[in-house]
């Protein structure tokens, strides 16, 4: 009963259904990354990368050319379930599909790319496959994912680990049309700070941010959403508080936040410990390993 309960939560905020069984084939395939890599680590912790989604978001918000860009062509202010589950969805895919699963959604993303184009609220012409943009983005998600999973999962990873991961994830970034793209930690933190002198925080970016900040649930779904959108918040860098008007966390604030979501994390781990990236392993190795 609790098991389900936390699936309908996690339905309430992303979307999903039943058994992901397309992950299992084809036998042996390991995809664009293998079980050894850092990202079937951190991405298979579905709690750290829902808050790392927020986050990532919330930054985003803050670039014209990107905000205006899901402003003019999705339907994520009245639809961010929707949006959440198609970015779970890619993540999902390329880190532990097929090669074949992998190809395809990334080759989905760039052909909706091509066509995304437009004037932010500036008047300033944009593109969605404008290399600098999709930096942004891959830099703001990739900070986002790993910075959740330092605070929020309780095993530590190396430095050595980290750096691998945004080694990884650079492939990705670069499939995606990126380019550029630091492959360690601390070179990632530096470059999302040059982009400082791009971001705006207007109105545009008001109305985004309040709805991630009141994610919509139901009232059963609550207290869960509510939290993951709160620890969403608390995992921005300390810079981007003083932009959003917001005062910086005190560090007790991010300490019982970690104790509170390590605690609530401990079900929906269980509930999902069959989830894709379990799947995958199957995929691979022919039986849970």
């Amino acid at each position: 009963m609790i098991d389900e309960l936390i699936r309908r939560s996690i339905r309430e905020m992303v979307g999903g259904g039943g058994p992901p069984v397309a992950f299992l084939e084809p036998p042996g395939d390991r995809g664009l990354f293998g079980p050894e890599s850092i990202a079937w680590k951190v991405h298979a912790d579905f709690i750290s990368m829902m808050i790392g989604g927020i986050s990532s978001l919330v930054l985003q918000a803050l670039h014209p050319k990107a905000l205006a860009g899901v402003w003019d062509h999705s339907s994520f202010r009245e639809d961010l379930k929707g949006r959440l589950g198609r970015t779970a969805f890619f993540i999902a895919a390329t880190t532990y599909g097929s090669q074949e699963m992998a190809a395809n959604a990334i080759s989905r993303v760039n052909q909706i790319h091509q066509k995304v184009t437009g004037f932010d609220e500036f008047n300033e012409p944009y593109r969605a496959n404008d290399p600098n943009l999709l930096a942004w983005v891959h830099l703001t998600e990739t900070r986002s994912f790993m910075r959740s999973y330092e605070s929020y999962r309780s095993e530590v990873l190396r430095s050595q680990q980290k750096d691998q991961y945004f080694a990884e994830m650079k492939i990705l970034g670069e499939k995606l049309g990126a380019t550029h793209l630091p492959d360690t930690y601390l070179a990632t933190e530096q470059a999302i700070k040059q982009y400082i002198p791009q971001l705006h925080y207007g109105d545009r970016a008001k109305t985004i941010i309040a709805l991630l900040d009141h994610f919509p649930s139901n009232l059963s779904s609550k207290p869960f959403v509510k939290m993951i959108s709160r620890a969403g918040f608390l995992n921005l860098p300390d810079w981007v508080y003083p932009i959003i008007g917001r005062p910086i966390p005190r560090r007790i604030e991010r300490l019982a936040m970690s104790s509170a979501i390590r605690l609530m994390a401990i079900p929906v781990r269980e509930a999902l410990k069959d989830g894709v990236a379990a799947h995958s392993l199957r995929r691979v190795y022919g039986s849970p390993k």
